[in-house]
């Protein structure tokens, strides 16, 4: 059955889907509640993360934001000791940045709490609820990742 010959998604089944998307986005939201850090900060703590020692200019642009805001956010987290800055040697007016100790403790506290908060919720549905809640996902991440154009081709780390 080709794409077309299938019905479209209900309004029921759309609405549906954006609560779940809020609900989701709560859950990351809350896991970076009452941190050191404000969530653009731990945003730049997490691509980092992901990334390993990257240019200043590479964190704009996986973040989606002007050079300006990431020297913005590079400067408070340098001064709270959760990111190193640094050069390039082969091109000194390159800044690199990369986490200390205390910038990968933030991103390990906020992805473990957010994976309990996660934890906790899931668990309040059956085994097969969860199967079926999962394979879901997992199929509609697939045809989002490769079906759908977006104009940032990876995904912002929240």
């Amino acid at each position: 059955m080709g794409t077309q010959d299938r019905p479209q998604t209900s309004e029921q089944e759309l609405a549906a889907f954006e609560t779940a998307t809020q609900d989701l986005v709560g859950l990351a939201l809350s896991s970076v509640e009452q941190l050191e850090v404000s969530l653009p900060q731990f945003r730049l703590l997490l691509t980092l993360q992901r990334r390993g020692r990257s240019t200043s200019s590479d964190c704009a642009k996986a973040l989606g934001v002007g050079n300006s805001s990431i020297t913005r956010l590079a400067d408070r987290l340098h001064a709270s000791g959760h990111l190193a800055r640094g050069s390039d040697p082969a091109h000194r007016s390159v800044v690199t940045l990369e986490l200390t100790a205390a910038g990968r403790q933030v991103v390990q506290q906020v992805t473990e709490r957010r994976r309990q908060n996660l934890k906790a919720a899931l668990d309040l549905l059956e085994p097969a609820e969860r199967a079926a809640c999962a394979a879901a996902l997992e199929k509609l991440h697939h045809v989002a990742g490769h079906s759908i154009p977006r104009p940032n081709s990876t995904h912002l780390p929240l």
